[in-house]
């Protein structure tokens, strides 16, 4: 039996993050983390340090917003970035690591609910649903991680009445990511919480003090097909790392199997 472990991170510029991801990796022992929001062109992309740290890394990025990136111990046996059709390989990495199935995503946030953007938020989550069913079972050793910009639950935001029709609290996100979840996943952090409320991963910039009053969302997530959330022993939040100097507004989520 392997004890491993995957985290997900936003990290809002992945060159200004790199020392604070690549020593929590080591104080973490953690096999595998996928960035969101590297925020960086692939010819610039930090390679050469990840590497120098023992890691492998696949990235698929673009200037100033999206990217995805994941780091692992082990070098995937393949990849791909973005849909089949080529589409949004700055928000949709695949790796297959270890024989691990391992999407990693940063699903777009949709501005407001009236505009467009909105709309094809909720189009991004009926197009990776197919995709899913395309190339998996549920019954595949299959985690989906990252940013999904959904809070799922009331307890998952700091003001859900305030905040009910936000694009990140929205019924129509809700109900599209829920469509997804029902095709077999497990949320990792919710089967070990479930009833924990004020356990957040995103803390906005421009909230005053907004770890100590904890103004937050749980909009990053970690699930896994039911095979492998039955291995699942336990997942969790570090705050701390929300602490650190010249934070990301994301914190690390980790989940961790008895493989």
């Amino acid at each position: 039996m392997t004890h491993f472990k995957i985290a997900t991170f936003n990290a809002n510029s992945i060159r200004i993050r790199l020392d604070q991801i690549l020593s929590w990796i080591v104080e973490h022992e953690i096999d595998v983390v996928c960035v969101q929001e590297t925020k960086v062109q692939d010819g610039s992309f930090p390679t050469e340090s990840i590497e120098a740290a023992g890691h492998h890394v696949t990235f698929s990025g673009q200037k100033s917003h999206a990217g995805v990136a994941t780091l692992s111990r082990k070098a995937p046996e393949k990849v791909q970035a973005g849909f089949d059709d080529g589409s949004d390989p700055a928000r949709l990495l695949y790796a297959c690591i270890d024989g691990l199935h391992i999407v990693n995503s940063y699903v777009p946030q949709g501005r407001a609910p009236d505009h467009a953007e909105f709309q094809h938020k909720l189009n991004w989550f009926a197009q990776i649903h197919e995709w899913f069913d395309t190339h998996f079972t549920p019954e595949d050793p299959l985690i989906w991680l990252g940013d999904l910009n959904v809070a799922t639950e009331d307890i998952d935001v700091h003001d859900p009445k305030g905040l009910r029709n936000h694009v990140d609290f929205h019924p129509d996100a809700q109900a599209a990511l829920e469509e997804v979840r029902e095709w077999g996943f497990v949320d990792c952090f919710r089967l070990h919480h479930p009833d924990e409320p004020n356990q957040f991963t995103y803390w906005d910039y421009r909230a005053r003090n907004p770890i100590e009053r904890n103004i937050g969302w749980r909009i990053d997530h970690i699930w896994a097909t039911e095979p492998l959330a039955e291995k699942c022993t336990s997942s969790w939040i570090d705050v701390d790392a929300r602490r650190a100097e010249r934070p990301s507004d994301h914190t690390f989520l980790v989940a961790e199997f008895d493989l």
